[in-house]
């Protein structure tokens, strides 16, 4: 998929579910370091990002 960004985020806004999981994939660094809770690696905070990166995307307006 070699889409640029704003490509990739509007078809991830109309539910291209292989757009989201490419977005999600290059904030995946991001996501797990902020999910890191006094040195631990946290799945349910990790989790939480991703559903809260995806309604951000849903919501963001171009």
């Amino acid at each position: 998929m070699g889409l640029n960004f704003k490509e990739l985020l509007l078809r991830a806004q109309a539910g291209d579910q292989r757009a989201q999981e490419k977005l999600l994939s290059l904030y995946q660094p991001l996501l797990m370091k902020e999910s890191v809770v006094n040195g631990l690696f946290d799945e349910d905070v990790y989790q939480e990002l991703c559903v809260t990166l995806l309604t951000c995307i849903r919501r963001f307006q171009i």
